[in-house]
């Protein structure tokens, strides 16, 4: 009997097996139904069946070996559905991977006592079937993992946003402890510690916030208009002595520092770098801001003195949720970041065609340099740019 005819007769037989093993791989505790259990078996067996009938050249079978041809229509959604709703009932990733594994194996359990010559035609049904399965396995496996990383990031973007609410409470009882005028001093510097430690979490949610969105495939929007370089450094910078009472910064610009940005996403950009710098510095040296004006360009350099960031670290460290080890024992402790911090400066300056590097070394110390076209470039170019 053909393989092919065989799935769809005995379609039934196959699936009291397949109940079976998603019952012993489902999550603990769950009681799921037949129809919960079985989800698009069905489907997906006979979208198997009618993969095997379709025709195939050899040359078609080598580039689909190698992911160069599309999944069929019917057998694709059939497994992306599958995968989803496997998700949904709480199943883990390997639980998807054992249920094809051992749907591969029933039905060749079933199907080889029926068999009764090996023919060219058996080998051809057995090659197609199995180019089926795994490409079924492949698309629920990724359908599954999309669903993780888009829960995953929602929860995160939920979790950021409603932590704003009861931070700006805290933030304001900070402001009330640092005003009232009899209070004694102790009360005054609680408020100081609660107003600049909420600064640090406010902080910490935007770069989480501007991560989700990232990872949500959500997009960068730009309000640009014609701003000053320097003015914007010192802000970050009046903010970055507030936060680090006890850390020493230097500014110092020339040239023309006027063009077109985002302010506040190049804020957001300059105080990641800046709080990145005060956590890795020697507090006896001071962190130095330096703007400068080009032709066509705006260059900022943030340069400060600790432990060195190792050459092979340099690109890493502008990947999401990367911290450097510490080396040495700083004022700063590295749980006031999140790892999110330089990758977010990277898509903000990025987004405004700019570039950011970083250079490290005993003798010269640590500089990140971030240079920024001093206009938009093109005069047709949109706004706002995908963030990932």
């Amino acid at each position: 009997m053909k393989l092919s005819q065989f799935l769809k007769d005995h379609n039934d037989e196959i699936l009291l097996e397949w109940d079976r093993f998603a019952k012993e791989v489902a999550p603990l505790g769950s009681d799921l139904s037949v129809s919960a259990l079985r989800d698009y078996a069905k489907e997906l067996l006979i979208a198997i069946g009618n993969d095997i009938e379709s025709a195939q050249s050899k040359k078609m079978q080598s580039e689909k070996s190698k992911g160069n041809v599309p999944l069929a229509e019917e057998l694709g959604a059939a497994a992306c559905v599958h995968g989803k709703l496997r998700h949904h009932s709480g199943f883990d990733l390997k639980g998807v991977a054992a249920e094809f594994r051992a749907l591969r194996a029933s039905v060749l359990h079933l199907w080889l006592p029926l068999v009764k010559y090996m023919t060219p035609e058996f080998s051809y049904d057995m090659t197609r079937f199995n180019e089926a399965i795994d490409e079924a396995l492949s698309a629920s496996i990724i359908t599954y993992s999309d669903q993780t990383a888009r829960t995953r990031d929602t929860f995160l973007a939920v979790l950021g946003h409603d932590l704003r609410n009861p931070l700006s409470v805290i933030s304001m009882s900070g402001e009330f402890l640092k005003g009232v005028k009899e209070a004694p001093e102790p009360i005054h510097k609680a408020g100081s510690r609660i107003v600049i430690s909420s600064a640090r979490m406010g902080l910490m949610i935007d770069d989480l916030l501007e991560y989700a969105r990232a990872q949500l495939g959500g997009r960068l929007f730009l309000k640009r208009h014609m701003v000053d370089m320097e003015r914007i450094c010192q802000a970050v910078m009046d903010e970055a002595r507030a936060a680090h009472p006890a850390q020493k910064f230097v500014l110092k610009s020339s040239g023309e520092l006027i063009g077109s940005f985002d302010e506040a996403r190049l804020q957001q950009v300059f105080s990641n770098v800046l709080c990145n710098a005060a956590r890795y510095s020697d507090p006896d040296q001071p962190i130095k801001i330096a703007v400068e004006g080009q032709a066509d360009a705006i260059a900022v350099k943030v340069h400060n003195v600790g432990p060195v960031i190792p050459k092979k670290s340099l690109q890493s460290i502008f990947e999401p949720l990367v911290q450097l080890v510490e080396q040495t024992e700083l004022p700063e402790p590295s749980s006031h970041s999140v790892g999110l911090g330089l990758y977010i400066a990277r898509e903000i300056t990025e987004a405004h065609g700019g570039t950011i590097e970083a250079a490290s070394s005993e003798h010269a110390g640590t500089t990140f340099t971030v240079l920024l076209p001093r206009t938009r470039g093109d005069k047709h170019e949109p706004t706002h740019a995908p963030l990932a």
